[in-house]
């Protein structure tokens, strides 16, 4: 399985919509219709408590659905609860399909065994991610997702919806584009990517993005959403899909993470600015 290095100097990034939304379409031909006949909890914590009943809420249910709400993969079971499950920092959820029998690593934290006898690894290092139970029915009014804003792949991102949301706004784009309140899913990666595919300055005020910017703000969050997607999401840090693969849409980053190197689309130098304590790139000449 590849493994990926923190290199000095990068930023830590949290899986983001692409990302988490690949996790859940590998995990599907797995765990959809099948029984968890075994569920192994090796810590009691991550980010929070693990639930303390949480080997017997899960033991002998089967999976009706897995599904991503926002940044969380979400598990539905027969017995009406939802195993929710986030990524954090450095998450990972690996498949051992015809390896079961292998040694369990440190960081496996949580793992989950299906009539099949395929079992599913939750490894995170840093312990930063979140494994909790919660009613189906009550997911919408849960701690997890009251507050969340739209999904961004739906059909309520339209020009009009962000022109409405940010009005009067005066905060930077680049910040409202990230408040999880108005549209969930998109972090630094992707928000800095949407905006410059939109031609907007990330310092612009989100009250003043209107009209046709608008409309082609939440036209660009959309494609690049979806691109990344087709890519497998972007490898960062510990991020790898389900099958061990890296993905690969940082390949076709045009700004994030390029300071000092050309645009891609003209001939200005990709530059760098510290919005909200995270790193911002645009290119000053396609974004004025």
């Amino acid at each position: 399985m590849p493994v990926l290095n923190l290199d000095k100097g990068t930023q830590l990034t949290m899986p983001e919509l692409p990302e988490v939304e690949t996790v859940c379409r590998g995990l599907r031909p797995f765990l959809e219709g099948r029984k968890l006949t075994r569920v192994l909890k090796r810590r009691p914590d991550l980010r929070f408590p693990i639930p303390d009943d949480w080997e017997e809420q899960l033991t002998g249910q089967t999976v009706e659905a897995v599904e991503r709400k926002a940044k969380y993969v979400v598990m539905r079971l027969t017995s009406g609860i939802s195993a929710i499950l986030h990524l954090g920092m450095s998450g990972r959820i690996l498949i051992h399909e015809h390896n079961a029998d292998e040694p369990f690593d440190k960081h496996d934290h949580i793992v989950f065994e299906t009539d099949q006898g395929c079992q599913i690894r939750f490894n995170d290092p840093r312990r930063f991610g979140v494994a909790d139970i919660v009613s189906t029915d009550g997911l919408a009014e849960s701690r997890y997702f009251k507050s969340q804003g739209i999904e961004p792949l739906g059909n309520e991102l339209s020009g009009e919806f962000i022109e409405k949301k940010f009005l009067n706004k005066k905060t930077a784009i680049k910040a409202a584009v990230l408040d999880q309140k108005f549209i969930v899913g998109v972090g630094n990666i992707y928000a800095c990517e949407s905006l410059f595919f939109a031609g907007i300055d990330p310092r612009a005020l989100a009250g003043e993005i209107r009209g046709a910017r608008a409309e082609a703000l939440s036209t660009s969050i959309r494609v690049v959403l979806e691109k990344a997607i087709a890519a497998g999401g972007s490898s960062l840090n510990d991020y790898v899909q389900v099958s061990g693969e890296l993905g690969y849409f940082q390949n076709q980053w045009a700004v994030y993470g390029r300071e000092g190197q050309k645009c891609r689309t003209c001939d200005s130098v990709i530059e760098r600015v510290v919005q909200s304590n995270r790193s911002t790139f645009y290119c000053p000449q396609c974004q004025s």
